[in-house]
């Protein structure tokens, strides 16, 4: 899948948007399917500068973050969609494999919405996004 596409087909026209930000594909395919599943409509992007691209042109309802990937972190793309206005209310979960001591800290004071370590819980991923998107 080219990156920055949409996921799969649009069969669920009036899902939300979610932006799946991962630097690893296989990360983003487990996420897509589970949503995808769900009604959601998905979109991909393989890192923060692709993200930023993405989430410009097509406003997602929510953003699931890497933290850590390289060229743009997880962090650097919250501080540049904060300053956004149009991203100021979307909710934007930190997602990482890399769970180091103080990282949750560290992203709900950076203002990310939930925060969800890898390997993920799908029904757990479900539940946090029904959460936000309510």
């Amino acid at each position: 899948m080219e990156r920055g596409t949409v996921s799969g087909t649009l069969q669920h026209e009036c899902g939300k948007k979610i932006l799946i930000v991962d630097d690893k594909a296989a990360g983003r395919e487990l996420v897509k399917a589970a949503l995808e599943r769900g009604g959601y409509r998905t979109f991909e992007a393989g890192d923060g500068i692709d993200a930023l691209r993405v989430a410009r042109d097509i406003h997602p309802d929510l953003i699931l973050l890497d933290l850590y990937m390289p060229v743009l972190d997880g962090f650097g793309l919250m501080k540049e969609l904060r300053c956004d206005e149009k991203f100021r209310g979307t909710p934007i979960v930190a997602f990482t494999a890399s769970a180091m001591e103080g990282d949750r800290r560290r992203a709900m004071e950076a203002g990310f919405a939930g925060y969800i370590t890898k390997p993920i819980s799908l029904s757990a991923l479900r539940d946090e996004v029904e959460r936000l998107l309510r």
